[in-house]
């Protein structure tokens, strides 16, 4: 299953995507941020997309499904949300549900990687 993040400002909500891929067993990992979030690192391979995450959400929304059409292989996608503010989130998720895929949020906890 691919992972599917969005990074967004503020470096420390980046840990818990870094835990994520850290600890998942992902077939591909697809970031999504802004021109900031050029500045992520890992050590495992991942495939990032910038937008401009200061568009409008429709506008968001589209750019977003564009660039993600024949990116994803599956039927659906873990979900990671914990960057981001609420526009971001409704263009991402939106975008996904209309690639179409399904959605399942991960996160990493304790206990390791939940499905929520």
């Amino acid at each position: 299953m691919e992972l599917v993040a969005l990074l967004s400002t503020g470096k420390g909500t980046w840990a818990q995507i870094s835990g994520l891929m850290n600890h998942g067993d992902w077939d591909k990992v697809i970031l999504i941020g802004g021109d900031f979030a050029k500045q992520f690192t890992h050590e495992k391979k991942f495939e990032f997309i910038q937008v401009n995450l200061d568009q409008k959400l429709k506008d968001l929304k589209e750019d977003i499904l564009q660039t993600l059409k024949g990116k994803i292989d599956g039927t659906e996608v873990a979900l990671s949300i914990a960057s981001g503010d609420g526009k971001e989130h409704m263009a991402l998720i939106s975008a996904l549900i209309n690639l179409p895929v399904g959605i399942r949020f991960a996160a990493l906890t304790k206990d390791g990687v939940i499905d929520l």
